[in-house]
């Protein structure tokens, strides 16, 4: 007997407010890889996604129709923020967990949240959690349940007996990553993607990954899934997939999702060549490393490839502060990979990170200088954020009592104790956002004085609003200048 496999993920893209108004939404790339690879071994499967939902119980039609053997909340590993464990999200999978108990499903819940709490899942109805990366684990799951067999000795596997929670050994790792298939887009309703992107992007993009893991050991980065291992499909495998996705959906750009594009040596290069052969022309955005970033026929090939924007872990603008992280690059790489990428063509972008512990006012007002000398295309903030199996999370966790993990991506609610009260950080968050916002618009009305022509209708918005991010940002220095420089 084939069993029903129903996948779902734990991502309402409304029940985050930021991402809702970015509406950037991507499809679940990891949640329909592992849905085909069940159906490549031979089992039936369906995708309840939730990105549109407006509420969990939405899952009931589908568990009417398909009424499946097993209900899988497989999270998808590649999007970084099902990797921050939100708690919106923790919830809506507890009631979809609910409702599927409802039909007598068997619930195996798969992501990085219930790796790291898997305990609360437990609490809330799953039968299973498999920890780590989960394809072949949950394969060998539904095997055994499909024998009504008990499933004891499967990796990563989490279940409880007799009121005991049994943890078993690691999960498995997939090292020859171009043995999975195609993800099941096919389960997708893609016109929902597409609708949303156009109408506040008027363009559409979409995401592939070609990478599992991350080698680096940034003391405050999270791996549940991947670990810190760095495995790659090859250049041939992910082409032809892109080369797919171009005849059935036309994006107009993709989104590598991988945590470092191209670390193995001479894949990028490959992945141009096979590129330029073929004559397919995308455009994509991905993310690195400013000591990757720095040697340059990488750079060279990633703009050969039709890379338009990367986004650059740079995180402070402070040696100190990156010593402090473990995070293994420099100031000066920072730089110079900044420049490298616009000397290509390449929009730099920079994540940015606050509140790290033993930062200073000294060591703020480094990154600001920071982001006004490089001038990137973009910027992302955070605050430092704890969170299960790091470094810095053994540091601060004794003072994680009232609250463990954000709401929503735009918590930004620092947990722990710091030189500064939570408030700063909120007010510096917004600050250095609208700082940027009206620097952007400054330079961009000089480009469109001297050349009218070449400026599009985002140019002119972002023109248009420099009055109201310099109010903005007037109002949040005389706030942040409140603060003292050192808690008492």
């Amino acid at each position: 007997m084939n069993m029903r496999v129903l996948f779902s993920h734990s991502w309402f893209m409304h029940f985050d407010q930021k991402q809702d108004r970015a509406a950037q939404p991507y499809p679940p790339y990891g949640t329909i890889l592992a849905a085909a690879f069940l159906r490549e071994n031979g089992h039936r499967v369906q995708l309840f996604d939730p990105q549109f939902s407006n509420r969990a119980g939405e899952l009931i039609p589908f568990m009417e129709k398909f009424s499946p053997h097993v209900f899988v909340i497989f999270d998808d590993g590649f999007n970084y923020l099902t990797k921050m464990c939100l708690t919106n999200m923790r919830e809506a999978a507890f009631e979809m967990q609910r409702v599927a108990k409802k039909f007598s499903s068997t619930v195996v819940v798969c992501s990085s949240d219930a790796s790291d709490h898997y305990e609360k899942y437990l609490d809330n109805g799953a039968d299973f959690v498999i920890r780590g990366e989960a394809e072949q684990s949950l394969l060998m799951l539904v095997n055994e349940l499909r024998k009504k067999n008990i499933p004891e000795n499967i990796p990563g596997l989490v279940s409880r007996k007799n009121g005991k929670t049994i943890c078993n050994r690691n999960s498995e790792v997939m090292k020859d990553l171009d043995l999975f298939p195609v993800p099941a887009w096919d389960l997708l309703d893609i016109e929902k993607y597409r609708s949303a992107w156009m109408a506040a992007h008027d363009s559409f993009s979409l995401n592939v990954a070609t990478t599992r893991g991350c080698p680096y050991k940034c003391n405050w980065c999270a791996k549940p899934i991947y670990g810190n291992r760095y495995n790659s499909r090859s250049p041939e495998k992910v082409v032809e997939e892109l080369s797919m996705l171009q005849k059935k959906f036309s994006p107009d750009h993709f989104w590598f999702a991988d945590d470092i594009f191209g670390l193995k040596p001479g894949w990028v290069k490959k992945f141009a060549n096979i590129l330029e052969v073929k004559g397919l022309k995308i455009k994509f955005k991905i993310q690195s490393r400013a000591d990757l970033l720095v040697q340059e026929n990488y750079v060279n090939d990633l703009a050969r490839a039709g890379c338009e924007s990367v986004w650059m872990g740079a995180e402070s603008g402070s040696q100190k502060i990156l010593d402090a992280m473990e995070k293994g690059t420099t100031i000066g790489q920072i730089r110079e990979a900044t420049r490298l990428l616009k000397k290509n063509n390449i929009h730099p972008a920079l994540f940015l990170q606050f509140g790290y512990p033993g930062e200073m006012k000294e060591d703020i007002e480094k990154t600001i200088a920071l982001v006004d000398e490089l001038q990137p295309d973009d910027i992302g903030i955070s605050v430092s954020y704890p969170l299960p199996g790091t470094k810095f999370y053994e540091t601060v966790k004794t003072e994680l009592v009232q609250k463990q993990n954000w709401s929503d991506s735009d918590d930004l609610e620092l947990m722990f104790s710091n030189f500064y009260p939570k408030e700063f950080y909120r007010i510096l968050h917004r600050y250095v956002h609208r700082r940027f916002r009206r620097k952007q618009g400054v330079r961009l009305l000089k480009k469109i004085i001297l050349s009218p022509s070449g400026s599009g209708r985002n140019d002119l918005r972002r023109v248009a609003a420099i009055p109201f991010y310099a109010q903005l940002e007037f109002s949040g220095r005389k706030k942040l200048a409140a603060f003292p420089d050192e808690r008492s």
